[in-house]
């Protein structure tokens, strides 16, 4: 089954979402550890920073996934190790 290109952008987008809150508390915790200040806002400016360009990268790399599988399914199976059809 295919999974369609929306529930990539779902499945991205939730991945995001969980990703971010994530760094936020990370962030939290472990600045002070470097000796780096920063307010709330600016942990979440920062962390907004990387939200764009995970989401492209998550979405993207779902779609490249999902082109290889299916060209693996539907192209040559004798490169698989699968025996090709008789005639």
């Amino acid at each position: 089954m295919r999974q369609s290109r929306i529930m990539s952008m779902v499945e991205a987008a939730t991945n995001v979402v969980v990703g971010y809150v994530l760094a936020i508390a990370t962030q939290i915790v472990v600045f002070p550890w470097f000796g780096l200040e920063a307010a709330l806002g600016e942990h979440m400016a920062i962390g907004t920073a990387f939200v764009a360009l995970s989401l492209a990268r998550g979405y993207l790399l779902r779609r490249l996934f999902e082109r290889i599988r299916v060209a693996n399914r539907s192209g040559d199976r004798g490169e698989h190790g699968e025996p090709a059809p008789h005639r």
